[in-house]
């Protein structure tokens, strides 16, 4: 028997067993977290193609049908990992100040670039140009709640007339993250503190201001 068999009908398929219809067990919040973490390193070490339920199962030890009771498909397993793990790094700042609030914003992607987490969003968004799937999920669920993020601070900025009336505020959201992206993928130059307030006084401000 392989190790991925092995897990696969491990106890952990019994565990949750009739946890659809509410009986058995509640779901172990502690369970999805070591989950996800496998998630995480099977993500980082073979990149999206190659991510398999089993690969995880095997890596967490646990039964196969422990993830499908949570994730539907592979692709469900990604972006929800993707999502809680962008959460806890980027918490939405809201201390009053439009250079605070970015700057805040900024070093935490940054952190979750360079992060346990980052091998992981790198294979993935190298993979986006070829898995349309998985790029509009992607796009739909962490992109665009990232982008609304960024566009609340600026609107609370605006509001406090921190902004002038024309700001190009889209470019803005686009930039920031875009120029991130290009570093950490392209240029692999350090994400740090220094980084991120150049950023901010060369690029960013100056559009807003």
């Amino acid at each position: 028997m392989t190790a991925v068999q092995g897990a696969i009908s491990g106890p952990d398929e019994s565990v949750l067993s009739g946890s659809s219809s509410g009986r058995g067990r509640p779901r172990d919040a502690s369970r999805d977290e070591a989950l996800r973490n496998a998630a995480l390193e099977v993500m980082a070490e073979v990149g999206y193609r190659a991510f398999t339920m089993d690969a995880v199962a095997a890596r967490a030890r646990a039964g196969k049908a422990t993830i499908y009771r949570r994730w539907e498909s592979k692709l469900d397993l990604v972006i929800d990992t993707c999502n809680q793990m962008v959460q806890r790094s980027i918490p939405e700042p809201d201390s009053g100040s439009l250079e605070t609030d970015l700057r805040a914003l900024l070093s935490g992607f940054s952190a979750f670039l360079t992060g346990p987490a980052g091998k992981a969003a790198q294979a993935l968004v190298g993979e986006l140009p070829h898995e349309p799937e998985l790029a509009a999920a992607f796009r739909q669920s962490f992109l665009l709640p990232r982008r609304d993020m960024l566009q609340r601070i600026l609107n609370r900025a605006s509001a406090r007339g921190e902004i002038h009336g024309d700001a190009p505020t889209d470019m803005v959201a686009e930039l920031a993250g875009a120029t991130l992206i290009y570093r950490l993928m392209l240029t692999g130059e350090p994400l740090d503190e220094t980084f991120v307030q150049r950023l901010l006084d060369e690029a960013l401000l100056p559009l807003l201001r």
